[in-house]
């Protein structure tokens, strides 16, 4: 079994929003920052969280988002099957036919063998549990920055309105008016 980035970001996304969600929803572009994921990839991943309903959303300011389960709920096998993610080593993804017409390989059972044992490993192993090894290493979670409105040193120069036609009819019917 190869991990690609896509299960490696997810879980990892997943313990930041995890680890910060007490503050309210996390938007996606604190985690990009943070975990130097691209934000275009991680709106990939949250949407297929998101369908497989491992979290939340919440729209609009202030919004970004929460788990939808207790993280004691959520394993690593979930999050990572959640974003396609494939957790098998056989060569013909448990379809038996290794060698094609021929059947299976000589090695199908150990590898299928190892497929289980990886799954039951990745379920065993909660969002929690990566949540508190995190908090025992001693990481510091920053407290939500309080929104402030920016306020600027020039002047707000409003527009002028102007009291003219807006097009060549207009135009001709104030000429016809005269």
């Amino acid at each position: 079994m190869r991990l690609t980035t896509k299960g490696r970001f997810a879980v990892t996304a997943m313990i930041d929003l995890a680890l910060r969600q007490n503050n309210g929803p996390v938007t996606l572009a604190a985690i990009s920052q943070r975990q130097q994921i691209s934000l275009s990839y991680l709106e990939q991943l949250f949407g297929k969280l998101r369908r497989h309903e491992l979290v939340e959303s919440t729209r609009g300011p202030g919004g970004g988002y929460t788990l939808a389960r207790k993280a004691a709920d959520i394993t690593v096998a979930d999050i990572i099957v959640s974003v396609d993610e494939p957790i098998d080593a056989t060569h013909c993804g448990g379809k038996e036919n290794c060698l094609g017409e021929a059947g299976r390989c000589m090695t199908h059972e150990l590898w299928a063998s190892l497929n289980q044992r990886m799954v039951e490993f990745l379920d065993s192993v909660t969002l929690q549990k990566l949540v508190d090894e995190q908090l025992a290493k001693g990481i510091q979670i920053e407290d939500k920055p309080v929104a402030r409105r920016a306020i600027s040193t020039t002047p707000v120069v409003k527009p002028i309105r102007v009291n003219a036609p807006n097009s060549v009819f207009a135009l001709g019917n104030v000429f016809a008016k005269s």
